[in-house]
């Protein structure tokens, strides 16, 4: 087994990774390395929406904000407000860093960033570049990182976390190359590996996008709400968010059967005019949500119902809803409608008129709206839940860091953008905290272990998933899967990484693994009246409520401030206990 020795070490090349390395670099980090499977791969590069959406504090207009008003909406009853209030304090910094490093959010003439209003959101905090926005962060930050000479170790799968008595000792990395094991000797590991999409069968998540949470469950950090997750309707030949102005330029929707038959199962179900206004709502409602499983969260239900069925679910761009008429609109869809010149006949012609790019976006990957139905179903889009962390991004083992999406500071509900914000947020966290913490490469001998795996078809785990464990859940159902997943782990055998099937085998465990604690977590919500505060916590395949952290108590006062941040050196870390007792 080769070794190298490396401080401090990042693991995952999207938004939250490649900020957490240029932040690292930027604060004198020199002992350094980014780990990434592909430099190309992963959701930051490859998924967006019809106007993927960045959420920060509102930089523009007569609506007054601020930090705590943005906390406190960031603070649910099962998210902590420790993180809440980090991630809206950090916002306005990270958004500028990211304009300073060329992302074009768009500003007036005047210099104000303007904003418009995200799903779950109360205010106009909401920005975009367009369908690609955390694309463009990506290559920023990318740019940047490479301009700053980070070492990056590509085409490197992690393939476990080493700890000894102090927390973190080593991590250890597949090389897909030479087919063989380095371990890499470190202080500080900074995980961000994405959601963990291979769970599902039915994902908006891009292929090249698995997840690998269970480095961090396997080595005793927490999951929080883990049950959480947010579906929505997405195309699944291309996979891509039907958000925003793919809704609001009112499509038909349409199944198939088996024998060709169409029908206008919306329209059948709603009625024509109930079925276009919930079809304009999705626009702003896009994700289900429970709440609203009676107004605009029916749509997910009755695509659902249908693709349970057997039928084919499509939006045709070509025809109007039945019943289409611009002056029955209600007024609400009517006004947004005529202020974009969306008044054209067909959907298509208003998604032109409202977002051309949209219609673009599909035809760089072999789709024609103009031309053909898009196919669609109920997907899973964003792991809310995650990782347990404190307000540093770090976990329960000293040393072990989890960002971006990977990380548990959402909970049930969340604005639409702030995800994009976390990766951000999060990542500067950890870096200035892994900075300042005085860890150093532990000596000594550590322990080269054999690699034991399981083997095996993952398709039926990610289906039965998909149909037990969505936007409706079977307890039952959960609890079979459950008992199977752990049977598979059960049966796993010593691998060889020089052997053809090793990464697949180390895929399927990280699946089966977070599987084990996703179900957990699901059958004890369900067993849940309500909406019940606090994180639901996971540990080991158990899961249990405890009291989410509140919002800290924080001094204000700018001498005090000012003080504390002199003797600190430019950046004071504040201990937070991880968890509330």
């Amino acid at each position: 087994m080769r070794e190298i020795h490396i401080r401090t070490v990042v693991v995952g090349s999207g938004c939250a990774g490649l900020n957490a390395a240029d932040t690292l670099s930027a604060l004198g980090e020199e002992s350094l390395a980014l780990v990434t499977e592909d430099m190309n791969a992963g959701t930051s590069r490859n998924t967006g929406s019809d106007k993927q959406t960045y959420y920060k504090l509102s930089l523009a207009g007569d609506e007054g904000d601020s930090v705590g008003a943005m906390a406190r909406d960031l603070h649910y009853p099962d998210v902590n407000g420790d993180t809440a209030l980090c991630e809206a304090a950090a916002s306005a910094e990270c958004f500028f860093k990211l304009c300073a490093l060329g992302v074009p959010f768009p500003v007036n003439e005047y210099g104000e960033y303007a904003g418009y209003q995200t799903d779950h959101d109360v205010r106009r905090r909401a920005s975009s570049v367009g369908p690609l926005t955390s694309r463009l962060m990506t290559e920023a930050l990318e740019r940047s990182v490479r301009r700053r000479g980070v070492r990056i170790l590509d085409r490197c799968v992690a393939a476990r976390v080493i700890t000894g008595e102090n927390g973190v000792a080593a991590l250890d990395v597949y090389d897909r190359e030479a087919r063989e094991i380095l371990r890499i000797r470190c202080a500080n590991i900074i995980l961000c590996t994405g959601g963990p999409a291979h769970i599902y069968r039915d994902r908006v998540y891009p292929e090249s996008q698995h997840g690998m949470s269970a480095l961090a469950l396997e080595k005793g950090a927490a999951g929080a709400n883990l049950d959480c997750w947010q579906y929505g309707l997405a195309s699944i030949r291309f996979r891509w968010n039907l958000s925003g102005s793919y809704q609001q330029a009112l499509p038909r929707y349409v199944s198939v059967d088996a024998e060709g038959r169409e029908r206008d199962f919306l329209s059948d179900a709603l009625g024509d005019q109930e079925a276009i206004a919930m079809t304009f709502l999705k626009g702003y409602q896009w994700p289900y949500d429970e709440s609203r499983r009676e107004g605009s969260s029916r749509v997910d239900l009755l695509v659902k119902r249908e693709c349970d069925a057997g039928r084919r679910v499509y939006l045709d761009y070509r025809r109007s809803p039945r019943g289409y008429d611009r002056s029955a609109l209600a007024a609400e869809a009517r006004e947004y409608l005529d202020k974009c010149g969306a008044t054209q006949e067909t959907p298509i012609e208003r998604l032109r008129a409202i977002n051309a790019p949209a219609i673009e976006l599909y035809r760089n990957h072999g789709i024609d709206l103009e031309t053909e139905r898009l196919e669609i179903r109920a997907c899973a889009q964003h792991h809310n839940g995650g990782i347990a962390v404190d307000d540093h991004w770090q976990t329960e083992v000293p040393g072990l860091y989890v960002c971006g999406e990977a990380a548990g500071t959402f909970g049930r509900k969340r604005p639409g953008g702030t995800a994009l914000n976390s990766t951000q947020a999060g990542s500067m966290r950890a870096a200035k905290h892994a900075v300042r913490n005085g860890r150093q490469i532990p000596e000594g001998m550590l322990p080269e272990e054999p690699f034991r795996l399981p083997a095996g078809d993952a398709e039926p785990f990610r289906t039965r998933m998909t149909e037990v464990a969505g936007i409706r859940r079977d307890k039952a159902g959960m609890a079979r899967l459950q008992a199977d997943v752990d049977a598979a782990l059960a049966v796993a055998a010593e691998a060889d990484p020089a052997g053809a099937d090793f990464e697949e085998r180390l895929m399927l465990r990280d699946m089966l693994v977070t599987q084990r604690e996703v179900l957990s977590a699901m059958i004890a919500a369900a067993g849940e009246e309500g909406n019940p505060a606090g994180v639901l916590e996971t540990r080991g395949g158990v899961s249990a409520r405890i009291p989410a952290r509140p919002m800290p108590e924080r001094d204000l006062w700018f001498e005090h401030v000012w003080r504390k941040y002199r003797e600190s050196g430019g950046f004071p870390i504040a201990p937070t206990p991880l968890r509330t007792e």
